[in-house]
């Protein structure tokens, strides 16, 4: 929770607030941003640094109360909190890197004296003072005046109607200046409205003044995994939030960025369906169990048709007898190939074993011996090319449903182990840490952080997670729907993993927030990176920035994360007539998954053959049970708009299978002349994911591999 210290109004529905966050104070530099949830229900809302104080541990913002986000923020008030505040994130201004030897002209409009008040302040700090145009459509509008005017040389105001100061907009007052004052600069640094930035850009180039301008579009993570602040800057396109927020004006394409800044407005006026998602949903189960040892049994699910139109969990789990039954399959071997499959070497004969004979508990802490997560790993694991690919009964028959039966394991220890008492605290080997290397640092709260930490606890290792996100749980929380894998199972099982001492801190994002070294230097004595492979890939074709274009992991960041199907969260969701999905993995059949309960017609768009799809036999299985298309050897070329640039379909070319490349599947050749037109309103673009840079670019002397593993 981050205390409000102070809240001022700095004209109608502009507050500037004052907020207790010393991580944040003590890392922040000019132009950088952070970003900002009011509350539980409250959306991810990127507010650019106003000030800072390293000593006092204030970060200053400045809130225009435009949207229904903005409107709930400035309506706390002293003394009272704000639920997560994340940062410092972006890149910091070039300036601050090496003071410019060279006269700057600072172009502020409206709402950006906010974010310009703390460069200038910071120049004039350094012993350099700049010159500011303010500008704002009225008096009423202009803020910040007497602090700017304190750290600049010259601040020249100007209003649209004349109300205040020179009358005309910004970039009169920059003709104004050079034509008739005979001021000459060597740079200008606009902030402000697109509209006013790209006009700001304009009107500098006429006297050849290199303009660089500050990009604070639509995020939902703020450290590159959404996608979301996608601006094409000299033809390529940035991510704004680790790319920028500055860039050169001369080479943003600003039309389209002002275009992409609509992309959630009818959402956010006309509201969102009222889908279901109640935690809890009535369990059914077979009441004559059809038992043939050849065959796993048959788990209860939703009927295709009703668990397409809610977000209940479509795979019910077994109950007692059911998995009783299934664990008289196994044959308990002497050298099970199964234990050997397992990432984590669970033994499985073993708890499969005590499940045979009606003993749970022994089956669960058997379990919880090598892994602090069952119920999460018997949902979501692919167990089909891990320990039941490696089964022996599934020679010849079914294999064994070891995932199944872990997470009925799982699920019976969430239900009937949740006191401290019952934590499982020692492993086999007894062993303790020396006491020199006593107290770890992990690095993300997802599946490998929560693992490593677990795993350290149990040694007797002090352990402290830090999460960038507001809540833990990684790829679990914002990336595998409620309907697969309920967020009420993930936060249990984390729960049991912070009894076993773990301690977490969210809303820190190491290589920004505070850096490895540091880590170091407040005592830990190692350091383990389990941050992920979270940013986003596209394919570079034709039409890819139109209104409609998101990726999996936006999407899905906003669905399950930040709840936006619901009717009861602020986060907007994109919800298309018809969407196309391009990729074939889990991601993809997750997203479309997710818009199928959405609303939307849905179509998978996959270059190679069903047999070569990378996703879980079982969540393919599902997706066409719920009546999901797959436009299989199939590949995308163009994304087409209509004249307000937005998604009206996907040009695709059919594809047919050549001779095996480096991954040992066949590769992909294009049929030509066989383009053809899928017509959709939205895109979700699954092709898989790379490693965020933000660790390795703040760590000297960390190694990285050619992908930045």
């Amino acid at each position: 929770m981050y205390l409000i210290k102070e809240k001022k109004e700095l004209a109608e529905n502009i507050v500037w607030f004052d907020i207790l966050a010393p991580r944040v104070a003590k890392s922040a530099l000019p132009g950088q941003f952070i970003i900002l949830k009011a509350d539980e229900s409250a959306e991810r809302i990127p507010l650019t640094i106003a000030d800072y104080n390293a000593k006092t541990g204030i970060v200053s913002l400045v809130v225009q109360a435009v949207g229904d986000g903005a409107r709930k923020i400035n309506g706390f008030n002293k003394g009272e909190y704000f639920e997560d505040f994340a940062g410092p994130l972006g890149l910091p201004s070039e300036l601050v890197k090496s003071p410019p030897k060279k006269k700057i002209l600072f172009i502020a409009g409206g709402l950006g004296a906010a974010p310009v008040y703390v460069q200038v302040k910071w120049l004039a700090e350094n012993a350099q003072k700049a010159d500011l145009i303010l500008g704002a459509r009225t008096k009423d509008l202009i803020i910040l005046e007497e602090e700017l005017k304190a750290v600049t040389e010259h601040t020249y105001v100007c209003t649209d109607d004349g109300s205040y100061g020179f009358r005309g907009n910004v970039t009169e007052m920059l003709a104004d200046l050079i034509e008739n004052q005979g001021k000459q600069y060597d740079e200008a640094i606009a902030i402000g409205p697109l509209v006013m930035m790209k006009y700001a850009v304009i009107a500098a180039k006429k006297y050849n003044l290199p303009t660089i301008v500050s990009m604070n579009p639509i995020m939902v993570d703020g450290t590159g995994m959404c996608g979301a602040c996608r601006v094409t800057v000299g033809g390529k396109v940035k991510f704004a939030c680790v790319d920028g927020p500055e860039f050169d004006g001369g080479l943003v394409d600003f039309d389209e960025a002002m275009r992409r800044q609509t992309t959630y407005k009818t959402q956010e006026t006309e509201g969102k369906p009222n889908i279901e998602h109640a935690e809890n949903c009535p369990i059914p189960h077979y009441d004559k169990i059809d038992f043939d040892k050849k065959k796993r049994v048959a788990v209860s699910e939703q009927d295709p048709k009703e668990r397409a139109k809610n977000f209940f969990e479509v795979n019910f789990g077994y109950n007692f007898e059911e998995a009783k039954l299934e664990a008289t399959r196994c044959l308990s071997c002497k050298k099970p190939k199964c234990v050997a499959a397992c990432p984590v070497a669970i033994d499985i004969p073993k708890f499969i074993s005590e499940i045979k004979g009606g003993n749970v508990s022994a089956a669960a802490e058997t379990i919880f011996g090598a892994s602090n997560l069952p119920a999460v790993c018997g949902r979501v694991c692919p167990q089909e090319s891990q320990c039941e690919g490696a089964c022996i009964v599934g020679i010849k028959n079914e294999p064994v449903a070891i995932g199944r039966l872990e997470r009925f394991a799982g699920d019976w220890a969430l239900k009937n182990l949740q006191s401290e008492d019952n934590a499982v605290k020692e492993t086999k080997s007894g062993a303790k840490p020396a006491e020199t290397a006593k107290k770890v640092a992990v690095i993300g709260a997802g599946p490998a952080g929560l693992t490593c930490a677990g795993t350290l606890a149990k040694f007797g290792y002090e352990v402290k997670i830090f999460e960038s996100l507001h809540e833990p749980g990684g790829v679990l929380m914002y990336g595998i729907p409620e309907f697969r894998l309920p967020k009420a199972v993930v936060k249990s099982e984390i729960e049991n993993v912070k009894k076993l001492g773990v301690e977490i801190e969210t809303n820190v994002i190491v290589g920004k927030t505070i850096t490895i070294d540091q880590l170091f230097a407040e005592g830990f004595k190692a350091v383990f990176i389990g941050s992920g492979a979270g940013l986003p890939k596209f394919m570079n074709i034709p039409g890819e920035t139109a209104n409609g274009v998101f990726s999996a992991n936006e999407y899905l960041t906003r669905s399950n994360l930040m709840k936006a199907y619901r009717s009861d969260s602020a986060t907007p969701i994109m919800i298309g007539k018809k969407t196309a999905v391009v990729g074939g993995g889990n991601v993809a059949m997750d997203a479309a998954r997710t818009a199928l309960r959405l609303g939307s017609e849905v179509h998978i768009v996959y270059r190679r053959s069903e047999a070569e799809l990378p996703a879980r036999v079982e969540e393919v299985h599902h997706a066409k049970e719920e009546g999901i298309i797959f436009n299989l050897l199939t590949n995308p070329v163009e994304i087409l708009t209509n004249e307000k640039g937005w998604v009206s379909g996907l040009k695709c070319i059919k594809m047919e299978l050549g001779e095996p490349d480096a991954s040992g599947r066949r590769r992909p050749i294009e049929k030509p002349g066989s383009e053809f037109v899928i017509e959709v309103d939205a895109v979700l673009m699954s092709l898989g994911t790379s490693p965020n840079p933000l660790i390795a670019s703040a760590t000297p002397g960390l190694n990285v591999d050619k992908y930045g593993c």
